[in-house]
């Protein structure tokens, strides 16, 4: 089974923002959120991954495919955009838990 990093929203920042406070209820993004926590078997990528034993921790297909999904839903397409919005937009640091 691949092994990945581990992540919480629930974490708080320099300052004192609650991650997982950012999500609003009834918006699309907490909505999102939800759905692939929930609804959504993201083990079907869990074959691509090759570091079970050794290797560096990999990144949630979870957490990659909320934040790939809030990025298309908001016309960003590059992955150089979607690296900076993870570090500057609230929205994006909740839904990648600021990783």
């Amino acid at each position: 089974m691949p092994r990945f990093k581990p992540y919480d929203t629930s974490q708080n920042l320099l300052l004192p923002v609650n991650l997982a406070e950012q999500l609003v209820p009834g918006s699309f993004e907490h909505t999102l959120n939800d759905l692939v926590d929930h609804e959504i078997d993201t083990s079907i990528f869990y074959d691509h991954y090759n570091n079970d034993d050794t290797g560096r921790l990999a990144y949630a297909p979870a957490m990659l495919l909320k934040v790939v999904l809030f990025a298309y839903s908001r016309g960003i397409t590059s992955s150089r955009k979607i690296e900076k919005a993870c570090r500057e937009n609230i929205v994006f640091m909740a839904l990648s838990a600021n990783s």
